[in-house]
């Protein structure tokens, strides 16, 4: 079975792009035209994308199932946009926030549980 190294880093790569897309705007763009803002968020997705499709075609033609590239892709994003929330929004972390990863992490165990 390929390594899955190439799948996580596309999936990390096309998160980063996913979350500028959708909160980009939330700090210093709230102020811009929302159709202005639908467009250029399209344009950054398009990035998105042709990371994560192949990202999907690479896991699962490497024996990973639908469910756990979903699973992953999840957790991925919630790291993502903890980073983005901290550094770029400026808002704080919170107990809370550690709870739902640990959730997520719980996920991708039964997801990956039993699976070779």
């Amino acid at each position: 079975m390929p390594t899955p190294m190439p799948t996580i880093a596309l999936l990390l790569a096309s998160n980063v792009f996913m979350t500028v897309a959708w909160y980009w705007h939330l700090k210093g763009g709230m102020g811009r035209p929302l159709f202005l803002v639908i467009l250029l968020s399209w344009a950054i997705a398009f990035f998105e994308y042709c990371l994560a499709v192949p990202a999907n075609r690479i896991g699962y033609a490497g024996g990973w199932s639908a469910g756990q590239l979903k699973i992953t892709q999840e957790v991925i994003a919630l790291g993502v946009f903890g980073a983005f929330m901290v550094l770029y929004l400026g808002e704080p972390l919170h107990w809370r926030h550690l709870g739902a990863f640990l959730c997520l992490m719980g996920a991708v165990g039964f997801m990956f549980w039993g699976r070779s």
